[in-house]
């Protein structure tokens, strides 16, 4: 059934769907940017309403957790010059540079774009404080290290989560398995300890996400449309929160999970690349409990794979198993921990803040981190994953005749190269290089799948608020969505204002 899904994915049809420059699929696309933003202003007067008359919802500036404080700072005029050089120079550069260079200038955009805004609520605020908080990770290490005997601490660790426990932890510690922790108490025992340091590692570490998804991008779906995406990677409004949160490190150590499962089920070096996902797929589950739910993208990766994609899967299990039995037995129990957690969690804030307005508000909360350039591409994705599957249904009823002759047809989403309209093409060449016709639809698989990893973390209720930091492992595979669109340059300006605004206007908690 999947081969014929894609024999008749690779129509030209749904290319037009998928990279069309016509006025149509554009117009579309400003409606959808448009909704959104009639999304996020609707949860923002409902939000503000709600918690004006209930005060149940614990934010100030609802959706986001933050409140209102426009202002500027040190990282104001960088952050606007990031802005103008992605707009002006990212599309071309993109396309034209090697792509062994494109891939450390990616990392060091994002890195300066992340820190220039971090800057804008100045260094003290912006990055060396932020990690430092009563609700954060370094409060278990300074003034007293409860961690100076790692073993202990780890056998200890589920005896402190709950509120009424003695000592118990602090929520970002109580919320998160101990591999978030252990890493900022290995950094202090490395003599990098302190805010400051902690800070610098979620961004320096962080900025790599984007360098992972392109990877990815790159080995699932062609390297044309990994190139028109990458000024998307780079120039993400979830940049306001990559700075500086713990999350935004996770996000990274996810990215680099499913970019090494990409190479190893495409053929390269199996072995070596599925254990070294499997170790980064073990170590995102200890980081935190909700990153289960990358396991919803790792099976679109594998998907996407080759023929011998399934080579790699007992490495990758192998890799799987070791972070886990290391931790269990050192005395942590996951499952124990995280039955705790979801007490703890109703506990507090979590049982109070309604579930009614929060399952949808959240989705506002992911439309600020992505941008409307990525709802824009989103759009065309969700349609060409609907006659993906309108496809296979008419392929799984039609006549033998008509499924022997799909089964006859060449490599789906490969073959589509040659029957994409001439027009995409052209239109693509101008910009540097055309894209890869027939794999848009891989891009499109992999994206979609982000969304419902993200939809299921939405519905389960255990993200009630603050998801603009708790998803951004999620949203980090929306943002390659801006590959299908085209005029780069007007939805990269979208992109930064929307980051731009964002960061001067409030005063963010993370």
């Amino acid at each position: 059934m999947l081969s014929r899904a894609r024999s008749r994915a690779a129509s030209p049809g749904l290319a037009r769907t998928l990279l069309s420059d016509g006025p149509e699929a554009v117009r579309r696309d400003l409606a959808a940017a448009l909704a959104c933003a009639l999304l996020v202003l609707t949860a923002a007067v409902v939000g503000h309403v709600i918690e004006q008359r209930y005060g149940t919802l614990f934010v100030s500036a609802a959706p986001l957790y933050g409140h209102w404080g426009p202002h500027a700072g040190p990282g104001t005029p960088a952050a606007i010059a990031v802005a103008v050089a992605v707009v002006a120079y990212g599309p071309l550069v993109a396309a034209r540079l090697p792509w062994r260079l494109l891939l450390p200038v990616v990392w060091g955009t994002t890195t300066v774009w992340t820190f220039s805004l971090a800057l804008v609520d100045g260094w003290e605020r912006g990055v060396a404080r932020r990690l430092t908080t009563r609700y954060e990770y370094l409060q278990v290490i300074t003034p007293v290290n409860r961690f100076h005997d790692i073993p202990a601490a780890l056998r200890d660790f589920t005896h402190h989560i709950l509120l009424h426990s003695p000592g118990h932890w602090p929520a970002h510690i109580a919320g998160h398995p101990p591999a978030a922790t252990l890493t900022f108490v290995l950094l202090d025992r490395a003599g990098l300890g302190g805010g400051a340091w902690a800070g610098v590692w979620c961004v320096t570490v962080g900025a790599t996400a984007g360098v992972a998804v392109l990877v990815t991008v790159r080995v699932l779906a062609g390297e044309s449309l990994a190139r028109r995406a990458a000024p998307f990677l780079a120039l993400a409004p979830a940049a306001v929160w990559m700075g500086t949160s713990a999350d935004g490190y996770f996000a990274a150590v996810a990215a680099w999970a499913l970019a090494l499962l990409a190479l190893a089920v495409t053929g390269h070096r199996p072995r070596t690349f599925g254990l070294g996902s499997g170790l980064l797929l073990g170590l995102t589950a200890y980081l935190s409990y909700g990153l289960t739910l990358i396991s919803v993208i790792a099976c679109a990766v594998l998907l996407l794979g080759r023929g011998s994609r399934l080579r790699p899967l007992p490495y990758v299990l192998a890799g799987l198993a070791v972070v886990p039995t290391v931790f269990t037995l050192l005395g942590f129990n996951w499952f124990e921990a995280y039955r705790l957690l979801v007490l703890r969690y109703y506990e507090g804030a979590g049982g109070v803040r309604p579930y009614g307005y929060w399952v949808w508000a959240n989705l506002a909360c992911t439309v600020l981190i992505a941008g409307p350039a990525t709802v824009a591409g989103l759009r065309r994705a969700g349609t060409a994953a609907v006659r993906i599957a309108a496809a296979a249904v008419r392929g799984a009823t039609a006549p033998a005749g008509v499924r022997a002759a799909a089964a006859r047809t060449p490599a789906g989403l490969r073959a589509a190269d040659a029957r994409t309209p001439v027009r995409l093409r052209a239109a693509a060449a101008s910009a540097g290089r055309a894209p890869a016709q027939g794999t848009a639809p891989r891009l499109a698989v992999l994206v979609v799948a982000a969304l419902l990893a993200l939809l299921v973390a939405d519905l389960s209720g255990m993200s009630k608020a603050e998801t603009e930091r708790i998803w951004l492992p999620f949203a980090m595979w929306l943002l390659p969505a801006g590959a299908f669109l085209p005029r780069a340059r007007a939805w990269l300006v979208a992109q930064a204002v929307t980051a731009l605004l964002l960061n001067h206007l409030l005063l963010t908690g993370w």
